[in-house]
């Protein structure tokens, strides 16, 4: 089986690159029409856009669906997100995120529908939109900076741009990956969610350099392109997998919605990780090596 799979992964490999493509392709266009339609490329969430977070300490089970459309329904043009928090696996809390919508409207939303407020079980907290929009403008500057600072490292380490272009795309495109498979989910990112994704590039710039080290700088190891390739493989995989079992165990078992919230795109970012490693960037790199090996002997 394992000659099998690592036969198919040496004569298939054009076809794997273009399948990488294809599905970053697909996730541009996700993202694509989401911004065509909603006029942003990801749901933010209050702390990234402004709004107010309600936190309301509970004794009995409550609906949050119910009580998420109650409060919609009473205000038209409201942006609100009822989550649920649990403690030793029963319910403790609901955590309410609204915009367009005043803090003391929302609590007598939320009291209404029978949900017990008192001046000791409950907290708000508010974030306004300009401090919201300061905070996005922020992660964005702080993403772009962090691409630009790997693509410098990245040069530097192979003095070659093409093969750091391709290190570059990969990151990038398992950022754009993951970023629309989060919009399908419907989630909603605040400035954990962009922590995430910088933890992202440096994880994906991680496995990259390892194949392109692999690949490129230890010829003298001996092997031909595949054969150094798959000797990277071993070790990017298990690092990849490691990562994403611990990933996923961590979004299932956790309590905190924040790092519920970062521990799937992690797990995410990871599963796409080794997609644009191992079939974008591998498949790219042999093409160019093989070709500049043509060029030499020619």
């Amino acid at each position: 089986m394992k000659s099998f799979l690592l036969r198919t992964y040496d004569t298939q490999y054009k076809k794997l690159l273009l399948f990488s493509l294809l599905v970053l392709f697909l996730c541009m266009g996700s993202l694509g029409y989401n911004y065509i339609s909603t006029g942003e490329l990801f749901n933010a969430g209050v702390s990234l856009k402004g709004g107010i977070t309600l936190t309301v300490q509970i004794s009995e089970l409550v609906d949050v669906s119910s009580l998420e459309s109650a409060i919609k329904a009473g205000h038209s043009g409201a942006d609100v997100v009822v989550r649920e928090v649990t403690t030793n696996n029963r319910a403790s809390a609901i955590i309410i995120e609204a915009s367009d919508i005043s803090q003391d409207d929302l609590v007598k939303a939320v009291s209404d529908f029978g949900v017990q407020i008192t001046d000791d079980n409950y907290s708000i907290e508010s974030v306004g939109s300009s401090l919201g929009s300061q905070f996005f403008s922020q992660m964005i500057i702080a993403v772009l900076f962090a691409f630009v600072a790997m693509a410098v490292v990245v040069f530097i380490t192979f003095r070659s741009i093409i093969p750091s272009s391709f290190v570059v795309l990969a990151a990038f495109s398992d950022i754009v990956s993951t970023l629309a498979v989060v919009d399908l989910m419907g989630m909603r990112i605040g400035t954990a969610g962009i922590a995430a994704f910088l933890m992202l590039i440096g994880f994906s710039v991680d496995t990259d350099i390892l194949l392109t080290t692999k690949v490129m700088k230890r010829k003298s190891e001996g092997g031909n392109i595949f054969e150094r390739t798959v000797e990277a493989l071993k070790t990017g995989v298990t690092m990849s997998l490691s990562a994403l079992i611990a990933a996923t165990v961590g979004a299932i078992f956790t309590n905190s919605e924040v790092m519920r919230q970062i521990m799937i795109i992690v797990a995410i970012g990871t599963a796409f990780d080794l997609l644009y490693t191992w079939f974008q960037n591998a498949g790219i790199l042999r093409l160019y090596l093989e070709r500049k090996e043509k060029n030499v002997k020619a």
